[in-house]
């Protein structure tokens, strides 16, 4: 018996069923296309990021009567927000005091986060994982319960309106240990056990096999806690009270309830964040790996 063969074509009357659109473009031009659209939103994001940095430069060199005047272009240029600031401010004692606390901090943390994460792999002691699991939670707590505690006890050792006051009650970076904690789990075990073999302390090993090994690591974990205590204001401000301490400091005193003057706080802004460029500018690559591991991790 023959087979009957379908007619897949519709029968009369009945409507034809939708067939997909083919796009006839090159792939090339597709994907030309996309790229360009995601350079488009780059490029407004980046305008959004760099736009606060260009208002701060251009008010800072306007005149004291243009300061609030709105305009995109400062014209004319006027000098007159610096040379206050700099009669006004001991500038490079305070870029030196900023430096001094941002350093002490950073290297303070970083030998802090090192010694703990090693701890935390390399050793197995009872009750490791709570405790991690305890300094994890400490993290979470917000720095606003814990500052009044702190205040008071400076207050008791002597430590306030100090610079070692502002650097002393941060020196433990949960932050930093929860990196190298993970950087040091992917360290090859292979290494700590011949170290071992080869008779080497623990402490050996950490300087010796450990740190040569975990150097980019540090690199960039050490310019993003400096950048960090770089830019940190409350904790400075609730510590130190006198004007000459640090530029955070600084910068507040052109905040009063009689009125701010806006020149001069964008232009003590401006040379606060210019160590912060110059960092950047030499240190490019170590800046952006920093970003990347911190958010890989």
């Amino acid at each position: 018996m023959p087979l009957a063969v379908l007619d897949p074509s519709p029968a009369a009357g009945e409507p034809e069923p939708p067939t997909a659109e083919r796009d006839d473009r090159p792939v090339g031009e597709t994907s030309r296309r996309r790229a360009l659209s995601g350079h488009a939103v780059l490029l407004v994001l980046a305008v959004f990021a760099v736009f606060p940095i260009y208002w701060m430069y251009s008010t800072s060199v306007r005149r004291a009567s243009d300061v609030l005047d709105g305009s995109w272009l400062p014209w004319p240029l006027s000098a007159q927000s610096y040379e206050y600031v700099l009669k006004v401010l001991p500038i490079v004692k305070m870029l030196g005091n900023t430096f001094l606390v941002a350093a002490s901090t950073s290297v303070l943390q970083l030998v802090v986060a090192l010694l703990a994460a090693y701890a935390f792999v390399a050793w197995a002691f009872p009750g490791r994982q709570l405790l991690y699991l305890l300094l994890v939670g400490a993290w979470l707590v917000p720095f606003q319960v814990t500052m009044i505690p702190n205040y008071v006890y400076l207050s008791q050792f002597g430590l306030l309106n100090v610079l070692a006051g502002v650097v002393v009650p941060t020196v433990c970076s949960t932050m930093a240990i929860m990196l190298l904690r993970q950087h040091l789990q992917a360290f090859p075990r292979e290494l700590l056990d011949a170290a071992r073999m080869d008779g080497r302390s623990s402490w050996l090993t950490l300087w010796t096999v450990v740190v040569p090994n975990l150097r980019p690591a540090l690199a960039s974990l050490a310019i993003l806690l400096f950048i960090s205590a770089w830019n940190d204001y409350f904790w400075p401000a609730l510590v130190l009270h006198r004007s000459d301490s640090v530029l955070q400091i600084g910068i507040r005193g052109f905040l009063s309830a009689e009125g701010n003057n806006w020149g001069a706080v964008m232009a003590a802004s401006g040379i606060a964040c210019l160590p912060i460029f110059a960092l950047y500018l030499f240190l490019q690559r170590q800046v952006m790996d920093a970003f990347v591991r911190s958010g890989m991790r």
